[in-house]
């Protein structure tokens, strides 16, 4: 499978088509809707998620909400694109009193991308940079979850830090929490936590600040399997970690026990295998968060996201207007004061689509009853020699 995506943050629509989609496989607008809904979601969003109300559309490849195995097109229409129309129409001249912007935000890629494409405009390089193109992240992987959920995969998420306030949740008990943390401002499952968060949200937007945070992505259901050792773009864990990274400001990826191996001992880290009289063999503990060897072991797969804070500030940084060469501060856009609560939901999307390719390679097929006889077929091997050994 692959995508491509097109379309600015203020322009007519973000576009994508997915190729690769098994035939028969059953969709649905109101699905793909209500994940784009949550990535709307949270506390420290900005004026721009009440202009939205993302509804995805489908153009081709798919009839009677079943997909065709030809190329799928969605598109997401940005209803901010009536006030955008002069000054990002797609052709004709530019107006005569169209403000550039030419000072650069701190953080953003802003400076890199007019120096990589010569653009005295940096609007040219915000409009794609923009997290608004995640909504289309999340919609195209929200086609990949559906095909994942009819194999009993099942994708959770949480937020453990905003700024400097820290969640205590139990991450086994996650699945359980869904609906608890569904209900959270900030995705936070741990109601003391989500308090004090909220009032360092609160602290940063009077202080014209952003604020960061950390996600944690639990992943059920997984087959061992997945992925493989025998070729580096091949290892799971690295293309899971390469796809997450691609996400707007997130600046780290672990998983499992990640960075805290380092002050372990190797018979502390590593999980003992053992074997159980009601599954078989089995793991007494998941400290290599459900991947080994670049390959998905059959436990929940467990990745931990860092996302720095959003660069657009109320109260800017210093920087250099390109265009006079003085000082001044860095450029205001409308954005948010966080944005780690809807983060997580684009979190879950990347790693469905990631996870879904992986899947893919596994178990192939030209239509659904294809795919689903290859993964029965191996899931009766796995299960056989889990049991005997």
């Amino acid at each position: 499978m692959r995508y491509l995506s097109g379309g600015e943050s203020h322009g007519p629509s973000l576009t994508a088509v997915v190729e690769g989609l098994p035939a028969g496989l059953e969709l649905y607008s109101k699905e793909i809707d209500h994940q784009l809904w949550r990535r709307q979601q949270g506390y420290g969003r900005g004026a721009r998620m009440a202009i939205e109300k993302d509804r995805v559309e489908f153009l081709s490849g798919l009839r009677f909400n079943k997909t065709l195995g030809s190329p799928l097109t969605m598109i997401i229409r940005n209803r901010d694109w009536d006030n955008w129309k002069e000054k990002m129409a797609p052709e004709g001249k530019a107006p005569a009193n169209l403000e550039k912007m030419t000072r650069p935000r701190p953080g953003h890629a802003d400076l890199a991308g007019a120096l990589k494409y010569n653009h005295d405009d940096l609007r040219n390089i915000l409009e794609r940079s923009s997290a608004r193109e995640t909504a289309m992240k999340v919609a195209v992987g929200s086609v990949a979850r559906s095909l994942l959920e009819k194999f009993g995969i099942a994708f959770f998420s949480h937020v453990i830090r905003i700024g400097a306030v820290a969640a205590e949740v139990e991450t086994g008990n996650l699945p359980s929490l869904a609906k608890k943390i569904e209900k959270s401002p900030v995705r936070c499952a741990d109601s003391a936590a989500e308090k004090r968060m909220i009032e360092e949200i609160e602290k940063a937007r009077i202080d014209g600040d952003t604020l960061g945070g950390i996600i944690e992505l639990y992943i059920t259901g997984l087959p061992p399997g997945l992925g493989s050792y025998v070729q580096p773009d091949r290892r799971l864990d690295g293309s899971l970690a390469g796809a997450l990274m691609s996400i707007q400001a997130i600046k780290g990826i672990e998983i499992g026990a990640g960075f805290r191996s380092a002050q372990w001992r190797g018979s502390e880290v590593h999980d003992p295998i053992i074997k159980d009289k009601g599954t078989g063999i089995n793991r007494s503990s998941n400290h290599a968060g459900g991947i080994e060897g670049g390959i998905s072991n059959g436990q929940p797969l467990i990745i931990r996201l860092v996302m720095k804070p959003i660069p657009t500030l109320t109260n800017p940084l210093p920087s250099v207007d390109l265009l006079t060469g003085f000082t001044s501060p860095g450029a205001v856009e409308r954005s948010d004061v966080c944005a780690v609560p809807a983060a997580a939901v684009v979190a879950e999307a990347v790693a469905s689509w990631q996870i879904a390719l992986a899947f893919r390679e596994k178990f192939a097929g030209d239509y659904i009853e294809e795919v689903e006889a290859a993964y029965q077929f191996y899931m009766e091997k796995v299960n056989s020699r889990l049991q005997k050994s």
